[in-house]
């Protein structure tokens, strides 16, 4: 047990180093950093190998409903989390190859989005179809796992929560409803991240991009329903 143990951290910090050196992994707009919290590939001790195991994957907003979602959910499954600054691209999709690795996963709750906005960023004419490669890559490694989309959230006016930033949020809108589509036609279900933020502005942090505690237990709530549906009352 202790070699198996020890096999799996050796495997475990090579896929954390190789993710490292990616070019794409740097997030040089600090309007999008992680809040101090740092990127991360974050992985449950495993004690009890009949317990399901879910992955969630997002940038910064992640950070903020994991620890709720790992809380509610302690005693009935594991849960890894992947917190990255990543955006649709054919380098991305190899990284996540290596991360699923990790598994085999019963759930796979994943968002990319915040940090495709920049104009280039994402090349024209790409999106969906790096996208769906996206949903290709976790059916191909983890082929027995539920998938669940969730889209990005609202981005604000600097220090005016009420308002929707006019240079940011229309990218994000029109990327979301471009990953709606895609989901759709592969038959993942979405979390709406999105209209529960949208309609709670109230709660966002004031730096355009970040939310607060209760926000962030909204959408940790959606998490944790969504897999008591997918993976906690199969039989």
């Amino acid at each position: 047990m202790k070699l198996f143990q020890s096999v799996c951290l050796i495997l475990f910090v090579s896929i954390q180093a190789l993710i490292a050196e990616i070019p794409i992994a740097n997030e040089p707009d600090q309007r999008v950093q992680i809040e101090g919290k740092g990127w991360r590939l974050e992985k449950a001790v495993i004690k009890d190998t009949d317990r399901p195991r879910i992955l969630l994957i997002g940038d910064s907003i992640l950070s903020g409903y994991a620890r709720h979602v790992i809380k509610k959910l302690k005693g009935k499954a594991y849960v890894d989390i992947w917190v990255n600054p990543y955006h649709q691209s054919e380098g991305l999709n190899k990284i996540l190859a290596l991360v699923l690795s990790e598994g085999p996963y019963d759930l796979v709750h994943f968002n990319v989005g915040l940090h495709g906005w920049q104009e280039g960023r994402i090349k024209e004419g790409t999106f969906v179809p790096l996208t769906k490669d996206y949903v290709k890559v976790i059916r191909s490694v983890a082929p027995k796992a539920k998938l669940i989309w969730a889209n990005s959230t609202p981005v604000t006016v600097k220090n005016n929560v009420k308002e929707l930033d006019p240079e940011i949020n229309p990218t994000i809108i029109e990327h979301n409803r471009m990953a709606d589509s895609v989901m759709k036609e592969m038959g993942v279900p979405i979390n709406d991240f999105y209209s529960v933020l949208d309609k709670n502005r109230s709660l966002a942090k004031g730096d355009r991009f970040h939310w607060t505690g209760p926000a962030y237990s909204l959408l940790g709530e959606m998490v944790v329903n969504s897999a008591a549906r997918e993976i906690l009352s199969k039989p």
